[in-house]
């Protein structure tokens, strides 16, 4: 039997077998010496005080065992899940509520760096914060939505802002079960609090703040960094750039953003293209400058200006294995600290960035949001520095592939009719006349228990084949990139027909880019937008709508999954539960969530049973919808997409030179 390859991406294949040969240890071969714990894989261990830990095996565990103090496996499971949403929720609202500094910081002119760079996109949000903007100066609006946001952090009682974005009905369900936000550190904190040992035992009612707690992540954290994120760079629009571990260049400095945290990247981007700092690498024997990403914040400067990607989350130790990166610079989450172990071995330096996050080993140059770009010319003169150190040892790769990102909300809105005519209209129109079956959130990290990226590939392309749009964000994204599948000329090649067609008319690729992981917020916005369109589903619960997470590995993903099942949206996760131990846990985030919210969290490790129950799931709605049956190839009666250049026609004729 051959065995199985470590990544689906061909290129990081022939990085990893190179390391092989060069006995260097990557996360590939600790996943296969270090097994997961048996028990707690399926969440049947209890370590949250000194008498344990506990572990409730053995058989009938669900019906006989207990832990020393009485509790239940379906207790202890659901108290392992909510933790995970908890964490989860913590990472991406800490991630957020320093975007808001920042925006407030603007505001109140104590940074030089920074500005509002998309004004509408300000006042959008301040409309739906009721804050008046008519007339007032951009600074106080921009004070204003900063503050409310923040406020949304610390908030004791009542609903967090954003819950009123969502449908009205969906919002009627979240208040019929008590999970609507009322503070994204309160439910953060009441989480850890309700899963503390003697504090709640009934597994349904610890799932439901579990639930509250994804919430805030979804409808608040997430959703904040987001909207003050395209606030502060640029709502996203689509660009062109590259995808692989081949996009680093011999002979020029190459530097590599690793994180999830735009403020400091964004200012090296401002940066690498000064003429002192292109002469100063020219002095020190180099060509240039090449600035790349991996991971998230890969993810916010390609959307913004397509700086090249180099992947995913199992792609940064082979990254460093190419042995041409000069600084790899991080800030949070995701990061493996086993990089600067590796980086000894090579010439690349590590640098740390954030308060919060050292690496033993590492070069710490911390960013200050009020000397950002001193920060960051910093960090690119120690990369310049470093480039006469190189070495020829390495696997140097060259391949690389086009891509096209940037599909936010407001992009999509727009090409679908212009700036005049903007509506989610052929959307719905193309999912009711069955050209779309349905459409799949694909997201989530990449593992390297599994074929990495190999399973975001296979449904990715087996989805779109039977017609699914495919809208993907954070290491999902990168999967589909580093494969050479974000180009619009995918669906000529492996689209099915009927959204082959649709991808034609509007010049879009069939897996549309949404950005970093705090952008899964953007698949909420679109599918309440496509609800209040009308000919669907009235609420994003009904819609012919999934999302599946099929090689996940961080806390984050359990926080998005559950707050996408929530908002009515099944969700499939690859690998083994963390809660299989529990039937009736299982059983409560299957059926019971489906019930009460119309979402649903499985779990699944074969890719073709993740296909297969996605399918059935956008089939199912599609009949209790009572829209027309799916056949490959067979349409119903439509309104017309227009294409592009009927749509500038329109927009010529309605006022010249309008832009976004």
């Amino acid at each position: 039997m051959a065995k199985q390859k470590r990544s689906g991406d061909a290129i990081a294949e022939r990085i990893i077998e190179w390391g092989i040969s060069e006995k260097l240890e990557t996360c590939f071969d600790r996943a296969e010496k270090m097994k997961p714990c048996p028990i707690g894989e399926v969440g049947a261990c209890c370590k949250m005080c000194h008498m344990g830990p506990c572990r409730l095996v053995g058989r009938n565990a669900e019906e006989s065992v207990v832990g020393v103090c009485g509790a239940s496996l379906a207790t202890v499971a659901a108290r392992n899940f909510v933790r995970m949403i908890a964490g989860g929720t913590a990472a991406h609202s800490d991630h957020s509520r320093d975007m808001a500094f920042t925006l407030l910081a603007v505001a109140n002119g104590e940074t030089r760096d920074f500005q509002i760079t998309d004004v509408r996109k300000l006042y959008r949000v301040a409309g739906y914060l009721d804050i008046e903007f008519e007339g007032r100066p951009v600074n106080d609006v921009a004070r204003d939505v900063a503050t409310t946001l923040i406020n949304d952090f610390g908030q004791q009682k009542g609903e967090i802002s954003f819950a009123r974005r969502a449908p009205r009905k969906t919002q009627e369900r979240w208040r019929k079960w008590g999970v609507v936000p009322r503070g994204i550190d309160r439910e953060v904190a009441e989480a850890m609090h309700r899963t503390t040992m003697g504090v709640d035992h009934d597994p349904d009612h610890i799932l439901l703040h579990g639930l509250r707690t994804a919430l805030a992540d979804g409808w608040g954290g997430s959703m904040i960094s987001t909207d003050v994120t395209d606030i502060l760079f640029g709502t996203p629009m689509p660009v062109k750039a590259e995808a692989s571990l081949g996009i680093f260049k011999e002979d020029e400095v190459n530097i590599i953003v690793h994180g999830h945290e735009p403020t400091l990247s964004e200012k090296i981007v401002d940066v690498v293209s000064e003429p002192e700092l292109i002469e100063y690498a020219k002095s020190r024997g180099a060509k240039g400058i090449n600035l790349g990403g991996m991971c998230c914040t890969a993810n916010e400067v390609l959307m913004r200006h397509g700086i090249p990607t180099a992947g995913g989350f199992t792609n940064q130790e082979l990254g460093v294995m190419t042995g041409l990166i000069d600084a790899l610079t991080v800030d949070v989450q995701c990061i493996m600290p086993a990089i600067t172990e590796l980086s000894k071995k090579f010439h690349t330096k590590i640098i740390t960035t954030s308060e919060k996050a050292k690496i033993p080993g590492a070069v710490h140059i911390e960013y200050d949001e009020h000397r950002a770009k001193e920060v960051a010319r910093e960090i690119v003169r120690t990369a310049i520095d470093n480039f006469p150190n190189r070495t020829t040892r390495g696997s140097h790769v060259t391949d690389k592939f086009p891509m096209i990102a940037g599909f936010s909300h407001e992009y999509i809105e727009y090409m679908q009719g212009g700036r005049w005519r903007a509506s989610f209209r052929p959307l719905n129109d193309a999912i009711m006349a069955g050209r779309i079956r349905g459409v799949v959130g694909l997201a989530g990290c990449d593992n390297p228990r599994v074929t990495s990226t190999g399973i975001h590939r296979y449904l990715a392309s087996e989805l779109i084949r039977n017609d699914v749009l495919i809208v993907s964000t954070g290491c999902g994204s990168a999967a589909c990139g580093t494969a050479g599948w974000l180009t619009p000329e995918m669906a000529l090649e492996h689209a099915g027909p009927g959204l082959r067609e649709v991808c034609e008319a509007i010049g879009i690729p069939p897996i549309l880019h949404l950005g970093a992981c705090v952008d899964n917020s953007r698949i909420l916005t679109i599918a309440s937008a496509m609800a209040a369109e009308g000919g669907l589903s009235d609420e994003i619960g009904g819609m012919p709508a999934v999302g599946i997470a099929p090689e996940w590995m961080s806390e984050k993903a359990i926080a998005i999954g559950s707050y996408f099942a929530a908002s009515g949206v099944p969700v499939i996760f690859g690998g083994e539960s963390p809660v299989g131990a529990s039937k009736e846990v299982t059983r409560i985030m299957t059926e019971v969530w489906l019930e009460r919210f119309r979402g649903a969290m499985h779990f699944e490790p074969d890719p073709e049973r993740m296909l297969a129950l996605a399918l059935g799931y956008i089939d199912k709605a599609r009949e209790a919808l009572k829209l027309k049956k799916y056949e490959p190839g067979k349409f119903g009666t439509e309104k017309v997409l227009m294409d592009m250049a009927a749509r500038r026609e329109i927009e010529k004729a309605a006022k010249p030179h309008i832009g976004l």
